[in-house]
């Protein structure tokens, strides 16, 4: 499985972004898809997780309310829509994927990922 984010920017506190990952592959129908974050320095955070069929999701506890993940399994596409966005949110953002049935948001849990896309979130 090949990942492209992108969708990353610029954009003002409280503002909103969308992000996409568009996979290559034929079995993306049955990957867990995942966002993870990272800042210089810091080790890579977990974001957000959907399952194959996108009935169930997991979000990191300082995004619940603001992020909500989705996917378009015909599409073969994964998205973070991103609102009420705040300064510590600027991070490059990774999506990765991985066989399985279940949501994971451990880094060491997924197989793939993505180049990552930079979000920046102004004050």
């Amino acid at each position: 499985v090949q990942l492209q984010a992108f969708g990353g920017g610029l954009v003002q506190a409280g503002g909103s972004l969308g992000l996409s990952c568009a996979a290559s592959g034929r079995s993306f129908g049955s990957y867990t898809m995942g966002w993870f974050r990272q800042t210089p320095g810091k080790e890579r955070e977990f974001v957000a997780a959907i399952i194959w069929s996108g009935g169930s999701t997991q979000y990191a506890d300082s995004v619940k309310g603001r992020f909500t993940i989705s996917r378009d399994n015909a599409k073969n596409t994964v998205s973070l829509q991103m609102n009420s966005l705040k300064p510590e949110d600027t991070a490059v953002y990774y999506c990765a994927a991985r066989s399985g049935w279940s949501t994971y948001r451990f880094v060491h849990d997924y197989e793939y990922w993505g180049q990552g896309t930079l979000v920046t979130v102004s004050s």
